[in-house]
C-alpha cells in the first residue's frame, strides 16, 4: 500500500470526517500534530470548548452567610464593654494565673506519661494468647471508658471512706506496713490517679490499632532472624506503629490539657480553678473566664505545632494521598 500523504488534504473538519473512517487512527494523530503546529485559525475557534464555570449559588450564599457571622461576632467583639478587655490584660500575666497554668502542665504531661505507659501495658496484654490477660486488658478498657471521667476522680479523691488504711505486704497474708489512705491519697495524687487509669484506656486501644498497622512480613521476617517477643516489639513493631499511633496520641493529649479543668472540683489549684478564686473576689466572671480560655488556646496551639512536626518526622517515606495531591498541586 501507497504511504499517505497527509499534506493533500485540507485540515478542514469535513476532510477529517470523510478520511478517518478510511485510514485509521495513524492519519487521525497525523492530523493532530499538523494542526497543533499550525498557527490558530477560524477552524480551530469553531472546534475549541468553551468551557463555562458552573454556577454555585449555595456556596455564595453560604460565604454571605460566614462573612456576616464574622463580621457580627467581631462587632460584638469590639463594642460589647462586658467582655471587659482591660480586666484581661490586667490578670492574664498574675501570679495565680500562672501558678495554675504551670500545674495544668504539670498535670497534662504527668498523667499522659503514665496513660501511655499503662496503654502500651494494656494493649500487649489485649494481644496475648493467654485469655486471662486478654480478659482482663478488655474488663480495664471497658470500665473506665464506659465511667464518666469526673465520677472516677470524685470516687478517687474519697477513697479514703472504702479503704481507710492501704497495707503492703503478701498478698491474703501479713503485711508489712501500713498508711492511712486520706494521707497518701491527697487531691492531687487522687488526680494523677484518676487522669492516668482513664487515660490508659485509651491510649490502650490507640496503640493496640498501632500495632495491628502493622505489616505482618515485617514481623515474620524479624522472627526468621531469632529476634524474641521483646526485641521484635521494641525494635520493629513499634517504630513503624508510632506512625498510626502519633495522631490520635497528639488529639488525646489536647484533650487531656483540657481535661485537668474538672480537677478543679477536687479543690486543686489548677488554671479554671485559679481563674474561679479570682472572680469569686471580684466578681468579673466573664473577663476571667476568658483569660482561661486564652490561656487555653495558647496552650493547644504550642501542641498542636508539634504534633505537626512529630507526624512529620515518623512519616518519612510514606507516601500518602496527602502527599501526592500536595505534589500534584506543586
Amino acid at each position: 500500500m501507497k504511504d499517505i500523504e497527509t499534506d493533500s488534504y485540507s485540515e478542514s473538519p469535513q476532510d477529517l470526517r470523510r478520511v478517518v473512517p478510511l485510514f485509521g487512527a495513524g492519519l487521525t494523530r497525523a492530523f493532530q500534530r499538523r494542526r497543533k503546529a499550525a498557527p490558530e485559525s477560524s477552524a480551530d475557534d469553531e472546534w475549541a470548548i468553551k468551557a463555562r464555570p458552573v454556577p454555585r449559588p449555595g456556596r455564595w450564599i453560604a460565604t454571605v452567610v460566614v462573612g456576616l457571622l464574622i463580621a457580627m461576632l467581631v462587632h460584638g467583639l469590639i463594642t460589647n464593654g462586658t467582655f471587659g478587655w482591660g480586666v484581661v490584660r490586667h490578670y492574664f500575666f498574675t501570679s495565680l494565673v500562672l501558678s495554675g497554668v504551670r500545674l495544668t502542665v504539670i498535670l497534662t504531661v504527668v498523667s499522659m506519661a503514665a496513660g501511655i505507659a499503662i496503654g502500651i501495658v494494656v494493649a500487649v496484654m489485649r494481644m496475648s494468647p493467654n485469655p486471662l490477660m486478654s480478659n482482663a486488658s478488655r474488663l480495664y478498657v471497658w470500665f473506665f471508658r464506659g465511667t464518666p471521667l469526673l465520677v472516677q476522680l470524685i470516687f478517687w479523691y474519697n477513697i479514703g471512706a472504702l479503704y481507710p488504711k492501704i497495707s503492703v505486704g503478701v498478698p491474703f497474708g501479713p503485711s508489712f506496713t501500713s498508711f492511712s489512705a486520706n494521707h497518701v491519697l491527697t487531691s492531687l495524687v487522687a488526680a494523677l490517679v484518676g487522669l492516668s487509669l482513664n487515660e490508659g484506656a485509651y491510649m490502650a486501644e490507640i496503640i493496640r490499632s498501632g500495632i495491628i498497622a502493622v505489616d505482618v512480613g515485617q514481623i515474620e521476617a524479624a522472627r526468621s532472624l531469632g529476634m524474641r517477643h521483646r526485641l521484635l516489639l521494641r525494635r520493629i513493631v513499634l517504630p513503624q506503629a508510632m506512625r498510626v499511633v502519633i495522631p490520635p496520641t497528639g488529639n488525646q493529649v489536647i484533650t487531656m490539657l483540657k481535661t485537668t479543668s474538672l480537677c478543679s472540683v477536687l479543690a486543686i489549684a489548677e488554671l479554671l480553678y485559679s481563674v474561679e478564686l479570682i472572680y469569686q473576689r471580684n466578681f468579673e466572671t466573664i473577663p476571667l473566664l476568658i483569660v482561661a480560655s486564652l490561656w487555653y488556646l495558647l496552650m493547644t496551639t504550642v501542641l498542636s505545632v508539634g504534633q505537626y512536626y512529630l507526624e512529620r518526622h515518623f512519616g518519612r517515606g510514606h507516601v500518602t494521598m496527602l502527599t501526592l495531591n500536595l505534589q500534584h498541586r506543586r
